[in-house]
């Protein structure tokens, strides 16, 4: 009984223990449960939190993109407006700039149709003067034959005989000349031929070009140097007396003439207007004026430099000068610097050999064609001129015998004399030194410009196109456009009477008329 007690009270404790233990796990899970929903409720938070401060940041971001975005905008349409604006001003521009053209060639029409009226009226006088004139020479032929008792036919057969009879007689002369001259010509020829063939030098070739080229940067400048409907071409032709010849040649013109110092000039003048650029005839003639300066200058050095190579001193300068002219010459196409630098060199070697001063020798050498410095402005044979101005510029006696007597003009004293003399034609002789054709052309060609320059009023003449053709400019002020025509004719004349020519030579006169102002 008391066992049973006993288990019994065991197993209520052990019931009780259970129960209490049941309890306290259960509050100790519900205690639990509300720490997890507390955590739980916290992380929602801070997630909702956490949410509402990216929703603030990205809705910040959008506001400043939409703010720059607005900012390039208000940019854009400010230059925009800024560029619009230019527009309208330049067009604003272009307008008044129309507006203006359109009344100069409204007061342009106004002018022409004025000068087209006086034009008429001048037609008209001229006309009415024209038909009196014809009816006065009417009066006058008729005239002309009551006095001669011939008519006009008659008078037309006479002077055609009369003619024809003239022309025979002249051709027979000339026929005679020419065939004297070619007897002479051939039996001096075949002495030169001889003498040649025993006296051969072997020595640089000195034959004279009639043309440079004048290389060109593009082709485009070719049109350049045309200019508009050919002024510039012929500003450069008339200050220069040459010829300029442009053609298919790429990127290169040539310029033509016989006078060596005129294609200097316009060789030089022309590669200055092409690197300057700047080409129009009142440019052209101030680089013209400004090189023949600078030409002039260069013939000084090379007088100075020809002296210095031979090793001659003390030569007075205007001899020095009128030596360095002397490379713009040619005598039968030998360039007459480059025969005196060798004459002098070919006198020194001699003298040395025969026991003479060496020095005296190369100095008469040097100065014996000095006389053609200026032989084209002074009458007289150059070896006279040479004297007079060997004389005049204080050079010794025995020098300016010496220069005198290289061609025999007076008879040789000094064996000094005869080595200048025999230099002299050794240097000419050599096969290749010289070419008398084109001292003939050469020639002929300032003998055109010479009758030219003969008549009252001509500023320049210039013989170009090979001697085909004479440009002549006048003075405005001392001509009249009569005078040009009349010029032509008796120029015409004057060449048909004195020289012998193949073909035709064409005579140009120009007059031109400038008027020339500054604005302050």
């Amino acid at each position: 009984m008391n066992e049973a007690l006993w288990l019994l009270v065991a197993l209520l404790a052990a019931g009780g223990g259970v129960a209490a233990g049941y309890v306290f796990r259960k509050k100790q899970a519900a205690a639990r449960l509300q720490s997890v929903e507390i955590l739980s409720q916290k992380i929602v938070d801070d997630a909702r939190r956490e949410a509402e401060t990216l929703k603030k940041e990205a809705l910040i971001q959008a506001k400043d993109q939409l703010y720059q975005l607005k900012l390039e905008f208000e940019h854009e349409g400010k230059e925009r407006r800024a560029e619009l604006a230019q527009v309208e001003k330049r067009l604003s521009q272009k307008e008044e700039l129309l507006d203006k053209r359109a009344e100069a060639l409204e007061t342009r029409e106004n002018e022409l149709s004025r000068r087209e009226t006086s034009v008429g009226d001048k037609e008209k006088h001229l006309e009415k003067k024209r038909a009196e004139i014809d009816q006065m020479a009417s009066q006058q032929k008729e005239m002309l034959e009551r006095i001669a008792g011939l008519t006009q036919d008659e008078a037309k057969a006479q002077l055609e005989e009369s003619v024809v009879s003239e022309a025979r007689h002249e051709a027979a002369k000339t026929i005679r000349r020419i065939e004297s001259e070619t007897r002479e010509s051939a039996a001096k020829k075949s002495q030169e031929i001889l003498a040649l063939a025993c006296k051969r030098y072997a020595g640089d070739y000195a034959v004279e070009k009639t043309v440079s080229v004048v290389n060109l940067p593009s082709e485009e400048m070719k049109g350049r140097i045309i200019g508009r409907e050919g002024r510039n071409i012929r500003a450069i032709e008339a200050a220069c007396g040459i010829d300029l010849i442009i053609d298919d040649t790429p990127e290169a013109v040539i310029i033509s003439g016989f006078n060596p110092m005129r294609r200097e000039i316009a060789r030089l003048s022309l590669e200055r207007l092409i690197s300057d650029g700047r080409i129009h005839p009142a440019r052209i003639e101030e680089i013209v004026k400004k090189v023949s300066t600078e030409v002039e200058a260069s013939i000084k050095e090379a007088g100075e430099q020809a002296t210095f190579d031979v090793g001659v001193h003390g030569i007075h300068p205007e001899l020095v000068k009128l030596l360095g002219r002397l490379r713009y010459r040619s005598s039968y196409s030998q360039n007459v610097l480059q025969h005196s630098i060798e004459v002098a060199f070919l006198s020194g070697i001699m003298a040395a050999e025969l026991g003479i001063n060496p020095k005296q020798a190369r100095r008469a050498g040097l100065l014996h064609d000095i006389g053609k410095a200026v032989d084209h402005e002074i009458e007289g044979p150059h070896a006279l001129i040479g004297q007079d101005l060997a004389k005049r510029f204080n050079e010794k006696p025995h020098i300016v015998h010496a220069i005198a007597a290289h061609h025999e003009d007076l008879p040789p004293e000094t064996v000094l004399d005869v080595i200048v003399q025999a230099a002299d034609a050794l240097s000419g002789a050599r096969p290749g030194a010289r070419r008398e054709m084109l001292e003939s052309y050469v020639k002929r060609l300032e003998e055109l410009e010479a009758i030219a320059n003969a008549h009252h009023g001509v500023a320049n003449s210039y013989a170009i196109q090979a001697g085909r053709e004479v440009r002549i400019v006048l003075e405005p002020e001392k001509t009249s456009d009569e005078d040009a025509v009349m010029i032509s004719r008796d120029v015409a004349r004057k060449i048909e009477e004195e020289l012998m020519y193949p073909g035709q030579i064409k005579v140009t006169v120009i007059r031109e008329t400038r008027a020339v102002d500054f604005a302050k």
